[in-house]
């Protein structure tokens, strides 16, 4: 007579618990007049990473596979040789650990602790409702008058970030309006499906009263590739639901306002009639351009821009862009970056430097895209393949227009992790199944013959 016992192990707490905290500290508000350094998101990001370590220790497996190690680890090589021309020993440092950060360290801590796609998108879900937050806050902002300073009102719609990071809310919400039109489209039923729907028409609201061009652009082009992948008909039914919103929002709520409207239509116009803002850029672009063209293989070193721009700046550029309201006072922040993260780059790092980091990230989008291809046939996990996707594309399509600096930085770090997670791991186990049914069942069998 055999005996039969039922053994279950209690649920243990997900790994990716800590990502979390980090995203939840970015719904904090910002000190009026802060300069952008690290906070506390930053903060619990290298806590993180010290819990991954810990956690590798403790497993004495092999943590990345020679992919995976070779695309995280390119950028290291050039960021370590720029960090040897730096202005300063200091300066050097700092920028070293700021990029390992962003690009290195943080992804890989969260490709390593997410444990399937149920992971996966928990941390997707949290970014949306991040999104939301500030969004909701900058939408009242808008319509308060309480905002950042645009034309001499206060209605930039800005949320917690305050008046000197005017691309941290854009940026935020176009994460999660990236991460809803994914998880939306790449289900084909469900009620999380007409939630994420919801979320991303919503999230379109304070994107467009944050008055910032380049996420405008970036997200307007990672939405239409997001649809294209998932499928004509899906393209189709989600184009027409956004004409549908927008002819609510703009003739039945009247979003559309005359600033709204001169803020769009200066898109096309950056030739002909640029505004101060335009021509600066072009002004720090170009400058960045001469920097590379003096050291065209290892730049001027990190943290080098703001020592050489005023030597190959043109009379052109202003002392600074004026910054005010949102709870803080009048103040003249000085221009210390292109706003162009692949000038940035390379007039810093050289071509080495850009070839290494850009080379890793080209790589992460050709794995990336192969996966989604391999998901269909699986007939699962779509929505994370677009998530994954959307959020590099928009990255690259951004970076075109600004650059990693302010509190929001830590969650493009985020990101990467989440489309690391998918381009070289998440496409291997989305073809067996999520990879936390294979432990579970495992120790129900052990369990059950060590009780026979």
């Amino acid at each position: 007579m055999t005996l039969a016992l039922s053994f279950h192990r209690p649920a243990r707490p997900s790994p990716v618990l800590p990502v979390l905290a980090v995203v939840a500290l970015l719904a904090l508000p910002v000190a009026p007049g802060g300069e952008g350094g690290a906070g506390p998101a930053d903060a619990v990001s290298a806590l993180v990473v010290l819990f991954c370590a810990v956690r590798l220790l403790r497993a004495r497996q092999r943590p990345l596979t020679r992919t995976a190690a070779l695309v995280l680890g390119l950028p290291v090589a050039g960021l370590a040789l720029a960090a040897l021309h730096a202005v300063s020993p200091g300066a050097g440092i700092t920028g070293l650990g700021r990029y390992l950060q962003v690009f290195v360290l943080v992804p890989a801590a969260v490709m390593l602790l997410v444990r399937g796609r149920s992971d996966f998108r928990l941390l997707a879900w949290s970014v949306v409702a991040l999104a939301g937050w500030q969004g909701a806050i900058g939408v009242h902002q808008y319509a308060t008058g309480t905002g950042a300073s645009y034309q001499g009102q206060d209605i930039r719609a800005v949320g917690t970030f305050g008046a000197t990071d005017v691309m941290g809310m854009a940026t935020v919400v176009s994460f999660g309006l990236v991460c809803a039109v994914g998880l939306a489209v790449g289900r084909s039923t469900g009620r999380g499906r007409a939630l994420a729907a919801g979320c991303a028409l919503a999230l379109a609201v304070p994107l467009t009263l944050s008055f910032s061009r380049g996420a405008w652009i970036a997200t307007a082009v990672t939405v239409t590739v997001q649809l294209v992948l998932a499928g004509l008909r899906r393209a189709l039914k989600a184009g027409a639901a956004a004409v549908a919103a927008g002819v609510v929002l703009v003739g039945g709520f009247g979003v559309g306002t005359t600033m709204l409207q001169e803020r769009f239509d200066s898109i096309t116009q950056v030739t002909d009639a640029p505004d101060q803002s335009v021509t600066d850029r072009y002004t720090m672009w170009a400058a960045a351009t001469d920097m590379w063209r003096d050291r065209p293989l290892t730049g001027v070193g990190l943290k080098g821009f703001p020592e050489h721009r005023d030597g190959h700046a043109s009379l052109a550029l202003s002392s600074g862009s004026d910054t005010a309201g949102a709870g803080a006072a009048y103040h003249r922040q000085p221009l210390l970056s292109p706003h162009n993260m692949y000038l940035l780059v390379l007039c810093e790092q050289g071509l080495i430097g850009l070839l290494c980091l850009a080379g890793g990230w080209l790589a992460l989008l050709v794995c990336a895209l192969r996966g989604l291809w391999r998901t269909r046939a699986a007939g699962r996990g779509l929505d994370c393949a677009l998530v994954a996707c959307g959020l590099l594309v928009w990255q690259l399509v951004d970076f075109a227009y600004a650059d990693i600096g302010g509190p929001a930085t830590v969650l493009t770090a985020v990101c990467f992790g989440l489309v690391a997670w998918w381009a070289l791991a998440g496409t291997d186990r989305t073809a067996s199944g999520d990879s936390t049914a294979v432990p579970a069942a495992r120790d129900k069998v052990t369990g059950e013959a060590a009780l026979r």
